[in-house]
């Protein structure tokens, strides 16, 4: 697959990759290289990507714990010591080496360590290779709110090694099939088409869908990078999905919700608000809603569930003026931005993903 150039970024594939970045270290030649992980990219993926890495500079290895859940400032605190206490300098280099939180919040350290310094990231889970790999969002969650703190800056390369999907649980891979699943309905039929029958999916079948989606939110991206205008479109299924995945994160009762089967929710309940508001074919909401929950299944939302999601709405990062600004759909692959609900169609929503 051929190399993608995304702003400051060059995007590899498989083994590609690893020639890349050990011409990146020779050109640059960085005083230390440090390497993000958490417990699981540490020990599944770490030893595949050292194995490939040639350079004479000093490699340190930090850890932190998986999950959403330490996606916060504290944690970047502790890296920032970490890299302080090891000598980090400017001309160092941080490798990030996992999932989205990984990526993000690594983004995140490197941008603000000594005002800048360098950072390459390497996305092992199907969600980072085709959401958090291109953009340049970096951050970390405020309490139990999403990405409020963060800047945007690109990484030096992203390397895309497909075969560290292997590594991966099936909900792991079904939360990131959910961002491609939105790059269709925002994009086309033609990409959408792909992901009509999820059942005949292969790993074969994902590297080309890989490629494809990061470039199409890489066209994106380099129209808008801050999300003045048409970037909005990639939070399609967000402002509701990420309300959920919110709640459903800080009560203690809920089961914690990975980002990608929150989306799906917030999917076809911004499908359901299309329908009311912009004319989106019921059939066709019909059909998204039986499509994602039987691959996904259904999340248990009640009744008492609705005001407290609705209330995380206010956090959302579109709004404006104090309006609440959701990305609806006129057809597949005809995005409206900025449309505002009425609190009424959005509990009928809710009804209609609950029936």
């Amino acid at each position: 697959m051929d190399s993608i150039t995304a702003n400051d970024s060059i995007i590899h594939f498989n083994d590609v990759c690893y020639t890349s970045l050990n011409q990146h270290l020779k050109q640059r030649n960085f005083s230390k290289i440090f390497i993000l992980v958490d417990e699981n990219t540490h020990q599944f993926c770490l030893p595949k990507f050292l194995n490939n890495l040639e350079t004479n500079a000093v490699v340190e290895i930090v850890e932190i714990e998986s999950g959403e859940i330490n996606k916060t400032i504290d944690t970047c605190v502790g890296v920032w010591n970490t890299l302080s206490e090891l000598n980090a300098d400017r001309k160092s280099l941080l490798i990030n080496i996992g999932g989205g939180v990984i990526t993000d919040l690594g983004g995140f350290v490197a941008c603000t360590f000594k005002r800048g310094i360098a950072y390459v990231n390497v996305p092992t889970t199907l969600l980072s290779m085709v959401d958090a790999s291109v953009g340049g969002k970096t951050g970390v969650d405020l309490g139990h709110l999403k990405n409020q703190i963060g800047v945007i800056s690109n990484p030096d390369l992203v390397l895309i090694d497909t075969e560290f999907l292997n590594t991966l649980p099936k909900n792991q891979m079904r939360s990131g099939l959910a961002e491609m699943l939105k790059h269709g309905l925002i994009t086309g039929e033609d990409y959408w088409n792909n992901f009509l029958d999820l059942s005949k999916l292969s790993l074969n079948d994902l590297d080309e869908l890989i490629h494809e989606s990061v470039i199409i939110k890489k066209n994106v991206v380099e129209e808008d990078q801050f999300e003045n205008g048409i970037r909005k479109t990639l939070n399609f299924g967000h402002t509701l999905g990420h309300a959920v995945e919110s709640y459903f994160l800080s009560h203690p009762e809920k089961p914690t919700l990975l980002h990608g089967e929150a989306i799906i929710v917030g999917m076809i309940l911004e499908c359901y608000i299309s329908s009311k508001m912009l004319g989106f074919p019921q059939e066709t909401v019909s059909e998204i809603k039986e499509l994602f929950i039987g691959y996904y299944g259904k999340v248990d939302i009640n009744k008492d569930d609705y005001s407290p999601i609705m209330d995380l709405l206010k956090y959302d990062k579109k709004n404006d003026y104090g309006n609440i600004n959701f990305v609806l759909l006129k057809a597949i692959g005809e995005p409206k931005l900025d449309s505002i609900v009425d609190e009424k169609l959005i509990i009928e929503a809710f009804e209609y993903y609950s029936k």
